[in-house]
């Protein structure tokens, strides 16, 4: 679900298995306005064609996509190392920032992926290789590929599901829970905190896996039956 901030005009992503059936409210990220969105049961009224209109032709069908370009050699050798080695994080983020939270994540155990080919790290992310991804919320240029986070967004549930999302930006005050859900992320992190957030992520992880352990849990029970 998409919401635009009716103050700034700032585009909110919302998680579709976290909108409610009834109305709810979300405060924007950016200038904490508070907005009054529907729930997932309101359906838009339904709009009926004026006597005389012809009905609007149909649209056409859209080409199917081609194959994706093949994976670099280095990305290949990623994807081998996670099979042997699940703790593995992306960070798509550049200057001390990048360093900083790549060394938390490397005290934390990871082994710690730089890239700078988002479209290479999205398709990493998409086939499971990543098990924390690091990025910005930065909105596309016009002309120019998604942006690592908006990639995110796409996934499949499952595979977002599996995934520790940390989104770094001015606008966020660390570990504000309300403009992490807003944004869908796991953590949010203010560039100012980045060198010293690692005991947060530690803490994160372990709440986030606390939360998702009953149905983990549940999961494995109805492989096994």
């Amino acid at each position: 679900m998409q919401a635009l901030c009716s103050q700034c005009s700032t585009r909110i992503q919302i998680d579709d298995s976290k909108v409610p059936d009834r109305r709810f409210k979300v405060r924007c990220p950016k200038c904490q306005a508070v907005m009054d969105l529907p729930g997932r049961g309101a359906e838009p009224p339904a709009v009926e064609p004026l006597r005389g209109d012809a009905p609007a032709p149909p649209a056409a069908a859209a080409p199917p996509p081609g194959p994706p370009p093949p994976l670099s050699p280095a990305a290949l050798a990623r994807r081998e190392r996670a099979e042997s080695s699940p703790n593995d994080a992306l960070v798509a983020l550049s200057g001390p920032v990048a360093a900083h939270l790549q060394q938390a994540l490397v005290t934390l155990g990871f082994n710690v992926d730089l890239v700078d080919d988002i479209e290479e790290g999205a398709r990493l992310l998409e086939q499971g290789v990543y098990e924390v991804a690091v990025t910005a919320p930065t909105l596309p240029e016009p002309g120019k590929l998604e942006t690592l986070a908006q990639r995110m967004l796409r996934l499949p549930i499952e595979a977002r599901r599996r995934v520790f999302v940390i989104l770094v930006g001015e606008d966020f005050r660390t570990a504000d829970g309300t403009q992490a859900w807003a944004a869908q992320a796991d953590l949010v992190v203010h560039p100012a905190d980045a060198g010293r957030c690692e005991h947060l992520v530690r803490s994160t992880m372990a709440e986030r896996k606390r939360l998702y352990q009953p149905l983990v849990d549940a999961r494995r029970r109805i492989e096994t039956s």
